[in-house]
């Protein structure tokens, strides 16, 4: 049988394929794959916002296992892994007078606090470790 081999395209057809599938953004549906609805740029979280998160994040989750972990493989600089620690310190004495639901709320006063404070002149000195 001469023609077409399973599944492939004759040589023309499978350039028009490929431009067809580019302009339309693959077959996807919806918005235009240049675009992206509710996706933030970058440069619209500041530094110390995104700080306060992660470090908050993992204070809660330090704060429920009771054992930390490697700054690094938590995506932390050494000063926000300092943070982490006084902010979890912190947390552990609330919990025990006030319970969980307070200790949460202090990671969070205290997170934001302390990263807006190492983040007030823009990025930290002392390189991008620190």
């Amino acid at each position: 049988m001469g023609g077409r081999r399973g599944g492939t395209l004759p040589g023309g057809a499978t350039a028009l394929a490929l431009g067809l599938a580019l302009l339309t953004g693959c077959g996807t549906t919806g918005t235009p794959a240049h675009t992206t609805a509710a996706s933030p740029s970058p440069s619209a979280t500041s530094d110390a916002t995104l700080c306060a998160a992660i470090v908050a994040h993992w204070s809660r989750e330090v704060l429920d296992s009771g054992t930390y972990g490697d700054y690094q493989s938590m995506g932390l600089s050494n000063g926000q892994y300092e943070i982490l620690r006084d902010v979890v310190d912190a947390a552990r004495a609330v919990k025990r007078r006030q319970g969980a639901a307070a200790a949460v709320q202090l990671i969070d006063r205290r997170s934001r606090a302390a990263c807006t404070e190492r983040y007030r002149d823009g990025a930290p000195t002392g390189g991008p470790w620190q």
